[in-house]
C-alpha cells in the first residue's frame, strides 16, 4: 500500500513512535526514524525495518524544537531517501506540575518540543510535499488538548495548538493535494506508563483498559492513506473522551 513511498517519524525510536514505524514499514514505506538520544534504541528500530520487514530505514538525531537542526536533517533525509510523502509527528515531552508552581522553563520546553517541533518539521518538509503535489501530514495531539488536564497545562495548551495547527495547516495545503490530520491517544500502556493495573482512572474508560501502540499506530496509518480526509482529529482513547 505504501510501497515506494518514504515517511518520517519523530519520537520514532520507542513507544508509539516506535510501533508507528513498524506500521508504516510493513505497509512497505520507507522509514527516516527521527529521535533525541538514545542512539542505541533508533538503530534497533531501523534494523528490525530492514531486515524483518524489508524496507529502507535510517536513523537521525535531531532536537525538532532547533528549526535549523531540523532544517539540516530534513535536507539529509531528501538526500538520502529522495523525497518525502508521509509526516508524523509524534515527539513530544512531559514536564508535568500545577500551574501555580510551574516553572518558565518548564513550560516553554513542552511547547517548544511538541508544538513548534511539529510546526518545524512541517515547515521544512512541505517544500517536499508541495513538488510531489502529494503529501500526508498526522499530528499525534492527546485527548489532554481536548479536554485538559489537571496538573498538565502545559502539555494540554501544546497538545490544544497541535490540533489548531493541524485544522489551519489542512486548510492551506489542501489546494496542493497535501492532507493534514491529527490522532488523539488516550491512556496508552508503554514501557514509560508502567502497570496501571490499579489505576482509578481505568474506571473512567468506557472500554475498560488502556490502549496499546499499535491502536495508535493503526490509526496513523489509516490517516496517512485516507486520501478524502484532512483536517480531522480521530480520538484512540477507549471513549474517555465522548
Amino acid at each position: 500500500m505504501l510501497k515506494g513511498k518514504t515517511a518520517i517519524v519523530t519520537g520514532g525510536s520507542r513507544g508509539i513512535g516506535e510501533a508507528i514505524v513498524y506500521r508504516l514499514a510493513s505497509l512497505g514505506a520507507d522509514v527516516a526514524v527521527i529521535y533525541a538520544g538514545n542512539t542505541e534504541a533508533a538503530e534497533k528500530v531501523c534494523d528490525k525495518c530492514r531486515t524483518q520487514l524489508g524496507v529502507s530505514a535510517k536513523a537521525y538525531k535531531c532536537d525538532v524544537s532547533d528549526f535549523n537542526e531540523v532544517k539540516e536533517t530534513v535536507a539529509a533525509i531528501k538526500a538520502d531517501f529522495g523525497t518525502v510523502h508521509i509526516l508524523v509527528n509524534n515527539a513530544g515531552i512531559t514536564h508535568d506540575g500545577l500551574v501555580v508552581m510551574m516553572k518558565e522553563e518548564d513550560f516553554d520546553a513542552v511547547t517548544d518540543t511538541n508544538l513548534k517541533g511539529a510546526f518545524n518539521m512541517i515547515r521544512h518538509c512541505s517544500g517536499l510535499f508541495l513538488r510531489n503535489r502529494e503529501g500526508s501530514i498526522v499530528n499525534i495531539t492527546s485527548v489532554s488538548g481536548l479536554t485538559g488536564n489537571a496538573g498538565q497545562s502545559n502539555y494540554s495548551a501544546s497538545k490544544a495548538g497541535l490540533i489548531g495547527l493541524t485544522k489551519s495547516v489542512a486548510k492551506e495545503l489542501a489546494p496542493k493535494g497535501i492532507r493534514c490530520n491529527a490522532v488523539a491517544p488516550g491512556f496508552i500502556l508503554t514501557d514509560m506508563t508502567g502497570d496501571q493495573t490499579d489505576n482509578p482512572l481505568l474506571k473512567m474508560i468506557p472500554l475498560g483498559r488502556m490502549g496499546e501502540t499499535e491502536d495508535v499506530a493503526d490509526a496513523v496509518a489509516f490517516l496517512a492513506t485516507a486520501k478524502y480526509i484532512t483536517g480531522e482529529v480521530l480520538r484512540v482513547d477507549g471513549g474517555i473522551a465522548m
